[in-house]
């Protein structure tokens, strides 16, 4: 099941194990459970700690759990491993073997605090890069709360399932046999919502901060560079995200980060927070701004509120709040978002498998889209508002190439239709000859750009008409002191690399300004 070089990898982790366990595997005869038989098989003759059990008797067939000391312990995985969340398995493997987490102890601590029954069920796909986020989580809470059980379930595996629940985005999230939540989420943020004294709890930690000389807002790429910057003049550097990494972490593949030949958003997402964490900053997570507060005099301090109404002052603010996917803005489009309206083809294309589905947008995203999914679903219609495709022509004639795509050019796309359920159609107008059309499909997929989270900000800095923050050369705002960087503002080009070099300059030119102040 694994080449050799993985298995000499993971031998080398599986050192890490100081506490023997099982490995507890329900099969039957059938290809898959022999496949993951495989695996486990693997797994078990890598270490000396782990012995394996394939009398389970789990309803959910092929599954694995984890047994110590004669007791269920930790996570169970429905499906096999493999792909995004291999390390996902790795990671399990280890925390049920004793081997330390990274969390913070604080946040150990809430964890093993939380009392009554948590029944955790994770709906995944393999090629879904937000899940493992989700899924290392609840593993890692489950191995720290006996209270706390996990089955992390491969949708493209267990279909009746996903059919019956009706599931049509991952990661979907179910707690106690009820939804729970949608989407990415870490250990916070899921601890957030079964702790609900914890935002209150932090905002009064936001309170009872000193003033910061920086305090970044936002935690993207643009965000962790600012921060890095101002720590390294060894002043008095905050960043408070509502998610560190922002964007990227909804970002599959990257290949023109300059000097990174190849990565993954997630991946890129750590690697941000880890050099970050290299220095003296304060990092607060789970941070949503909703309110700035400019300093009355020149050299008196910024504020900024926080929806959980904790709020914190600066010397000078940056602002690095990022963008999100654009919205189509029709009816239909909300009330069936998660329930086949979705906007990560990497994630949720392999709930569609077999099925009919729409690509709204036909620029480079669209069309990468479009063929990604072509591979997976029945068919596949792109819809594009111009006249013309704006995709590279390479990334064009690959579409072309495909004999279960459609393409629909000057396409307004004018309602979502559904059955109160999940989606059933869409309809589009063609904008040639004003005629209304209506397509039967099952999924429509979204990739039409980016807006700017600046809401929060209307009637505080200037904003241009499409919402992003107006600087100038320096980064700075229509405000002294408030600077800006990174997808936000008015700076041509929304890139990664790009975003880093903003939230570098918007830093330096901060310094710049508390040196100016005295």
């Amino acid at each position: 099941m694994l080449d050799a070089n993985l298995k000499t990898q993971l031998k080398a982790y599986l050192e890490k194990v100081t506490l023997p366990f099982e490995i507890v595997a329900s099969l039957d005869d059938g290809a898959k459970s022999q496949e993951m038989l495989a695996l486990l098989e693997d797994i078990n003759a890598l270490s000396d700690r782990i012995a394996l059990d394939t009398a389970g008797q789990d309803a959910r067939v092929p599954s694995f759990g984890f047994r110590r000391d004669g007791q269920e312990v930790g996570p169970r995985f429905a499906g096999i491993p493999m792909g995004h969340e291999f390390t996902s398995l790795v990671l399990a493997l280890l925390q049920v073997g004793g081997h330390p987490s990274k969390l913070a102890a604080e946040v150990i601590e809430q964890i093993k605090g939380l009392q009554g029954e948590f029944n955790f069920e994770t709906y995944f796909s393999l090629s879904c890069h937000n899940c493992p986020d989700v899924v290392q989580a609840l593993n890692l809470m489950a191995v720290l709360n006996p209270n706390i059980k996990h089955v992390a379930i491969d949708g493209a595996l267990f279909q009746d399932e996903v059919n019956q629940r009706q599931i049509m985005a991952v990661p979907s999230i179910y707690l106690n046999g009820e939804p729970f939540g949608n989407g990415r989420m870490g250990v916070e943020e899921i601890l957030a919502k079964l702790d609900t004294g914890a935002g209150s709890r932090d905002a009064e930690k936001l309170n009872a901060k000193t003033a910061f000389d920086v305090l970044v807002v936002g935690g993207g790429p643009a965000g962790a560079s600012a921060a890095i910057y101002a720590a390294r003049k060894g002043i008095r550097t905050g960043v408070a995200a509502e998610r560190f990494g922002g964007q990227v972490l909804d970002t599959m593949a990257i290949e023109n980060f300059i000097s990174v030949q190849e990565t993954e958003g997630p991946k890129l997402a750590r690697a941000l927070e880890e050099h970050v964490r290299q220095y003296e900053v304060d990092i607060m997570n789970l941070q949503r701004a909703s309110k700035l507060i400019p300093a009355e005099t020149e050299d008196g301090l910024h504020a900024v509120q926080f929806e959980n109404g904790g709020e914190l002052q600066a010397k000078t603010v940056i602002l690095a709040t990022g963008a999100r996917w654009r919205e189509m803005n029709v009816p239909g489009e909300q009330q069936y978002r998660g329930r086949g309206v979705a906007y990560c083809p990497h994630c949720d294309g392999p709930l569609f498998k077999g099925k009919r589905v729409a690509v709204i947008g036909g620029g480079n995203s669209g069309v990468e889209a479009a063929i990604d999914l072509a591979g997976i679903v029945a068919h596949v219609t792109l819809l594009e508002f111009g006249e013309h495709l704006r995709a590279d022509a390479v990334l064009q004639n690959k579409l072309r190439s495909l004999a279960n795509v459609t393409v629909i050019t000057m396409a307004q796309t004018t309602e979502v239709k559904g059955d109160g359920q999940k989606v059933t159609g869409l309809v589009y107008k063609d904008r040639h000859h004003d005629a209304v059309h209506e397509v039967e499909l099952e999924g429509i997929f979204v990739q039409i750009g980016l807006l700017p989270n600046s809401d929060w900000l209307k009637g505080t800095v200037e904003l241009s008409r499409f919402g992003e923050i107006v600087i100038d050369a320096r980064g700075q705002t229509s405000i002294p002191g408030v600077f800006a960087a990174g997808d936000v503002t008015t700076v041509p080009y929304k890139q990664i690399v790009i975003a880093v070099g903003e939230g570098a300059k918007a830093s330096l030119s901060a310094f710049d300004h508390l040196i100016r102040q005295g």
